[in-house]
C-alpha cells in the first residue's frame, strides 16, 4: 500500500510542477507566496519560521519572487530598521491563476472517481493528517503484534 501512495504522490509532484511551468515558479516560490498570502506582511525572518527553512533560503526565494515582480519589500512602519515582504497585485493574481490550474489539474486526477469515491478519500487523507506522526516510544504495528499476539494489529 505504502508504494501506491508514493506513486500517487509522485504523480501529484509531476502534475503540480507542470500546472507551475507557465508561471516559471518554483514549489518552494508558490509554498512562500501562499504563505505571505494567508499570514500578510511579514519579515523574511518569520516567513523563513513559516516555511521550516533557513533564513538565507527565504532570502534566495524572496529574491526570486521579487525579481517576478510578485513581491516586494517595504519598511517596516513598527522598525524602520526591519523590512516585510509583501505580495504584489501581480503576486496575488499569479497565485490565484495558479490555484486555478492547480485545481483544474487535481479535478483531472482524480476524475476517475466518483463522488462516494471523493468523499471517502478525502475522510482518509484528514484521518491520516490528524494522526500524529508516530514516536519512538509508541510501538509499531509490527512490533506491537509481535510482542503481543493476542492484541494484534490496532
Amino acid at each position: 500500500m505504502s508504494d501506491l501512495f508514493w506513486a500517487v504522490a509522485r504523480r501529484l509532484r509531476h502534475a503540480s510542477r507542470e500546472s507551475l511551468a507557465p508561471w516559471e515558479v518554483t514549489p518552494s516560490q508558490l509554498r512562500a507566496l501562499g504563505t505571505l498570502m494567508r499570514h500578510g506582511p511579514v519579515r523574511p525572518g518569520t516567513l523563513a519560521g513559516h516555511l521550516g527553512i533557513a533564513p538565507r533560503s527565504a532570502t534566495e526565494v524572496v529574491d526570486a519572487l521579487s525579481e517576478r515582480g510578485l513581491v516586494r519589500r517595504e519598511t517596516d512602519p513598527d522598525d524602520r530598521r526591519a523590512t516585510l515582504v509583501v505580495v504584489t497585485d501581480h503576486g496575488t493574481e499569479v497565485a490565484r491563476a495558479i490555484r486555478g490550474a492547480r485545481a483544474a489539474e487535481a479535478d483531472r486526477l482524480f476524475a476517475g472517481l466518483d463522488d462516494a469515491d471523493r468523499a471517502e478519500l478525502e475522510r482518509l487523507l484528514r484521518l491520516l493528517l490528524a494522526e500524529p506522526a508516530p514516536d519512538q516510544d509508541r510501538p509499531t504495528d509490527a512490533s506491537a503484534s509481535a510482542s503481543s499476539p493476542a492484541t494484534g494489529a490496532r
